[in-house]
């Protein structure tokens, strides 16, 4: 049997858990690297970074089978305007992802026995971040699209933790790209926080940075289909896996490469 689109439910849930995984990776292990490294601000950023990579790399890997490890509501919407996801399931995906990173920064505070909110103080806005977060969205949506269209989506985990990895460094704001991670470092005033008031000028960057990439995706990949795109950040639809396994069909997880296709015997 083939597999069909995942529940919406299901997906919600998956984007849900993914961002609040996200969260608490993103803020604990930069209050772990203050703690371990105090007063070391380039080692801090680098255990941070270091830790933020990996993390992200199995968070895909664990829930991008399910709703396609988007995490992000702008990946989303790029998505949704290139066919890939409706409108209406890019609307549903983004409250999701906002609660799940509150709920991850929350975990993050309470496991390194913060309170569960500590509202940031740490201000970020300036010309310069406002920059970096366009060009940090920017760069992670050609990641994403660009493996998507080459056949290469199986690669996308690594390769979006790597791309955040490095754009720790390469960009002056630390490459949040993502509004609801954002949103979600707010809550916590710790190495890796955000004050409320640089909230909106970063998302601004970051919606102003996805538009820019519909363009030039649009102007590298003008073939790039509604099927290519519901494909991203991993493939979780079917789509042309051709037969799976029975199990997996139920599930909506997809068969790994080494797995014998064919029917799955009941323990």
């Amino acid at each position: 049997m083939t597999t069909g689109p995942v529940l919406l439910w299901r997906r919600l849930l998956a984007e849900f858990l993914g961002s609040a995984f996200l969260a608490a990776v993103v803020i604990g292990s930069g209050i772990a690297a203050q703690r371990l490294s105090p007063g070391q601000t380039g080692l801090d950023l680098l255990e941070n970074a270091a830790a933020t990579a990996a993390g992200l790399f199995a968070i895909i890997l664990m829930f991008g089978p399910v709703s396609g490890g988007h995490f992000n509501p702008v990946v989303s919407f790029v998505d949704a305007a290139f066919g890939g996801l409706s409108w209406r399931d890019a609307a549903a995906y983004l409250p999701a992802q906002v609660a799940g990173c509150i709920a991850g920064a929350v975990a993050a505070n309470l496991m390194f026995a913060l309170p569960a909110v500590t509202i940031s103080a740490k201000h970020r806005a300036s010309p310069a971040h406002f920059l970096s977060e366009i060009i940090a969205t920017l760069g992670l949506l050609l990641v994403i699209f660009a493996l998507v269209r080459s056949g290469r989506a199986r690669s996308a985990p690594a390769a979006v933790g790597a791309y955040i990895g490095a754009a720790y460094f390469f960009t002056s704001s630390t490459s949040f790209a993502n509004p609801a991670i954002t949103i979600g470092r707010m809550f916590s005033n710790t190495f890796a926080g955000i004050a409320p008031s640089s909230v909106l000028p970063f998302i601004a960057a970051q919606i102003l940075g996805g538009i820019v990439a519909v363009g030039v995706i649009k102007a590298l990949y003008p073939a790039i289909t509604p099927a290519d795109a519901a494909e991203i950040i991993v493939p979780h639809s079917g789509g042309d896996a051709g037969q799976v396994p029975a199990r997996a069909g139920l599930d909506g997880a997809l068969p790994s490469a080494d797995r014998p296709s064919g029917p799955v015997q009941s323990p």
